[in-house]
């Protein structure tokens, strides 16, 4: 392995060696996201703190530019090319490479949602009362509501004159700053 190795002119040499170390830490970012740990998020993180949307130079993207520009590199020199043409298509390879890579990893985290909810999504929401409510705010209650996709138990008050009891349908019309409902009784109209 290692007469072939020495055989190799420089240039050669060069692109195998970029495309070997490139390949070793791809397989290592491979297994190690396999395995369940980061795999060189916490690099990549660094940018999605600052609040940087779209990330093109980041770890993986580096990883994945030198292994396609080594691996393209030496089929280039096995195709015959000459040494200028050989650079500039893996060069070029490689910029592509680190751009799906890029847009690939900026597409699936928008996939993901924070799972945070925003009690404003619940204003105009129909549900029912599963304790009952005080009259005029006297007792906070709570009431299932069905937001962002699934039915939750909120606190929640009431200005109506009497108490909303358990089964009462109700509307959301406002949220408190500390995140309790401000029902009503449902009006059909």
């Amino acid at each position: 392995m290692m007469e072939w190795f020495s055989a190799l002119e420089l240039f050669a040499k060069f692109y195998w060696a970029i495309a070997l170390i490139g390949s070793l830490f791809f397989l290592f970012i491979i297994i190690t996201t396999f395995m369940g740990a980061d795999g060189g998020e916490d690099i990549d993180d660094i940018n999605a703190e600052a609040g940087i949307e779209f990330q093109f130079i980041t770890f993986k993207n580096l990883v994945g530019f030198f292994t396609i520009f080594g691996w393209s590199g030496i089929a280039c020199l096995d195709a015959g090319f000459s040494k200028p043409v050989t650079v500039i298509i893996s060069f070029i390879s490689g910029l592509l490479m680190m751009t799906i890579m890029a847009a690939m990893f900026h597409y699936m985290k928008k996939l993901t949602s924070s799972g945070t909810l925003d009690y404003k999504n619940a204003i105009n929401a129909v549900g029912e009362v599963y304790i009952t409510i005080g009259a005029n705010r006297s007792k906070i209650g709570k009431v299932s509501v069905n937001i962002q996709g699934s039915l939750r138990e909120l606190d929640a008050l009431t200005d109506c004159k009497t108490a909303l009891k358990y089964g009462t349908v109700i509307t959301v019309l406002d949220v408190t700053s500390n995140g309790i409902l401000i029902v009503d009784t449902h009006k059909t109209t």
